[in-house]
């Protein structure tokens, strides 16, 4: 949700979510809890208002940061955290919410016989904090696993994620499965992971590769633009 709203909201509820999104940045859980339920409480903000103006303007900060090196891996999956804690309060709210502009559902997993899972949950995390609708299913997922979701949840894209080169193949499985199914057309495949180069995605037939979490959120961001036609 594009929000313009931000210079007229009175001084001290500026400074509540200002200081929301230092405190996420800072990865400080508990103070964003307190400041997601000030907001919902106190000044009668919607669940969309503190999801744009505070948690979502947050981690834009972080994973800018992130992506020019300013801050790390463990200081993303704080913040992460700390993004969690809000999102337990919001998310049953947001479900009802009328003023809440979804980016759109993304299905991760990583592919079946590999079960590292730390990449692939910071994507989820930041997704989620960019505001996607995520379906997270874990490791070790095989194609049929990856169909259903997509399907259950009328998902736009797919994310797989692998770290062993011999796992790597089993995303082709997934696109050509993809193919048969008769979904390609409508669901767009991100792939990321260590041993992953864009060569290999287009070889494999993704849409595209992302090096790290923050061009995972850009990449899903510019590809629902594409496909609402902006």
């Amino acid at each position: 949700m594009t929000d313009n709203g931000f210079d007229a909201l009175p001084a001290e509820l500026q400074d509540l979510y200002l200081g929301m999104q230092d405190d996420l940045y800072d990865g400080l859980k508990d103070e964003v809890v307190a400041a997601t339920n000030a907001a919902l409480n106190e000044w009668q903000q919607t669940p969309g208002e503190i999801l744009a103006r505070g948690l979502v303007a947050g981690m834009d900060v972080v994973g800018e940061d992130f992506r020019d090196g300013i801050l790390f891996v463990p200081e993303v999956l704080m913040a992460a955290k700390a993004m969690k804690g809000a999102m337990e309060i919001l998310r049953p709210l947001l479900t009802d919410a009328k003023d809440v502009q979804r980016q759109g559902t993304v299905v991760i997993g990583t592919v079946k016989g590999d079960i590292h899972d730390i990449g692939k949950n910071l994507v989820g995390m930041m997704l989620e904090g960019a505001g996607f609708e995520v379906v997270n299913l874990g490791i070790n997922v095989d194609a049929d696993q990856f169909i259903a979701a997509l399907r259950e949840h009328n998902a736009e894209i797919l994310g797989m994620s692998a770290l062993l080169t011999t796992t790597m193949p089993y995303m082709r499985v997934v696109i050509n499965r993809l193919i048969e199914e008769g979904m390609r057309g409508d669901v767009n495949v991100i792939v990321g992971g260590a041993p992953l180069t864009e060569a290999f995605a287009e070889d494999i037939g993704a849409d595209r590769y992302c090096e790290d979490a923050a061009v995972a959120v850009d990449t899903a961001k510019a590809l629902m633009q594409i496909r609402r036609g902006g």
